[in-house]
């Protein structure tokens, strides 16, 4: 562990960290309310629209891959912001582009330094927070979801009703540089995983740390659990828009309200949830946030034509279960990590969710389709999917060890 921080030292480095996956988060968030915007622009279809997504998620899938064979031997915080400002250029690079090709290749270069950032963000919470206040940071660092749901994606899609649907993300490019900044000042310095063994046999073995991380059952164990976690939610995630426009009946410009109301749910109880996770234990409040989201996994995927206020009721509760999972889920992985191999073990964990995430989304494109009328067909069926995922997620995470040496008495007596 880092020594510790101040509070005020430890509140800046997660209010920085949440800027920092605030941008990542709307970047990727972006892509699902723009849905029928681009696949009017560029004359596509539902699967080519699904590999617009799942581009990202693919690519970020690689990246982490090829991130866990070097992420241990430098310093966190020079990664971090190296990788942030690639990121930056590639979104800009998103919305320069001509035509559909392009964009797919942009996106796929977002994704690969995107997932590399989003894994750097985890392993620095687990490399600073103890344990006993970590389920706590993490909603902290959650905000940026609900932040980037309550103003990020209601201005990106008022710049794109008004402009272009290019201008969401030059916006994206120039919040990437405003928090470069800001980290290059706040985020310590973060060596204290680097020692010479450590290094001498990294140097000599490039997939050594790697190899290290896959012997362990329990590394195996967390990372099945985050696959079931990230696939139960986005094979529903990414046709939410497109659903609620074609099937339910919400105007295009109401959209925002569905963000709107759903970031401002969790931007409460992102918080207490992380904090119930440290109070009571994260595994019981991560099988009761669970259990609570599979309602509105069926409801969002089986609703027909509704008023706007039953869609913001369906919705919200889906935003508050579904993405509140997360925050305990993701102390219990990062504590699964063995220390000296965190930042290996999360890279791996964001190559797991990231192929996870694309696998979900290219599936569901695959079992939906959009008929004359614009309606999807079979949403159900993805919805049931995803329900089945949750399940096994939930009968899975009492196999994972939690390890960390501040471990606390509530999670202990829940193995």
């Amino acid at each position: 562990m880092h020594p510790p921080l101040t509070p005020q030292r430890e509140r800046n480095l997660l209010l920085t960290l949440a800027g920092i996956q605030f941008s990542h988060v709307l970047d990727f968030m972006i892509m699902m309310p723009l849905g029928p915007v681009l696949i009017k622009a560029f004359g596509i279809g539902t699967h080519e629209f699904g590999l617009l997504v799942a581009s990202y998620s693919f690519s970020a899938a690689c990246s982490g891959l090829l991130a866990a064979t070097f992420i241990d031997r430098f310093e966190r915080k020079r990664l971090l912001l190296v990788m942030f400002g690639l990121f930056g250029l590639a979104t800009l690079a998103c919305g320069l582009a001509p035509g559909y090709a392009t964009l797919l290749i942009a996106r796929g270069l977002a994704g690969a330094f995107g997932g590399v950032m989003g894994a750097m963000v985890q392993t620095i919470i687990g490399d600073v927070i103890p344990f006993e206040r970590r389920a706590k940071a993490g909603g902290i660092v959650s905000t940026a979801f609900s932040i980037s749901t309550i103003a990020g994606v209601p201005l990106s899609l008022w710049l794109a009703n008004h402009f272009q649907w290019r201008a969401p993300f030059i916006l994206i490019a120039v919040l990437a540089v405003l928090f470069i900044v800001v980290g290059a000042r706040i985020l310590p310095e973060l060596r204290h995983h680097i020692s010479p063994s450590t290094g001498q046999a990294r140097r000599s073995h490039p997939f050594s740390a790697m190899f290290d991380v896959l012997r362990d059952p329990n590394h195996l164990r967390a990372l099945l659990f985050s696959a079931l976690i990230i696939f139960s939610g986005f094979t529903v995630i990414p046709y939410i828009t497109i659903y609620a426009v074609g099937n339910v009946g919400i105007s295009l410009h109401d959209i925002p309200f569905i963000y709107l109301a759903g970031g401002a749910a969790t931007l409460i109880t992102a918080r207490l949830i992380g904090h119930w996770a440290d109070l009571r234990g994260k595994v019981k409040i991560y099988r009761l946030v669970a259990l609570a989201a599979m309602l509105p996994l069926f409801v969002v995927t089986n609703i027909g034509a509704a008023p706007l206020w039953v869609w913001l009721i369906c919705t919200t509760a889906f935003f508050v279960l579904v993405s509140g999972r997360m925050i305990p889920a993701m102390a219990i992985i990062t504590s699964a990590a063995q220390p000296r191999l965190r930042g290996t073990f999360m890279s791996l964990n964001a190559t797991v969710q990231a192929f996870a995430m694309g696998l979900a989304t290219t599936l569901a494109g695959y079992i939906i389709t959009q008929n004359n009328a614009g309606q999807i067909v079979g949403y159900e069926k993805v919805g049931y999917i995803a329900i089945a995922a949750n399940v096994l997620a939930i009968l899975f995470v009492a196999r994972i060890v939690m390890h960390d040496q501040y471990a606390s008495v509530p999670d202990v007596a829940l193995k």
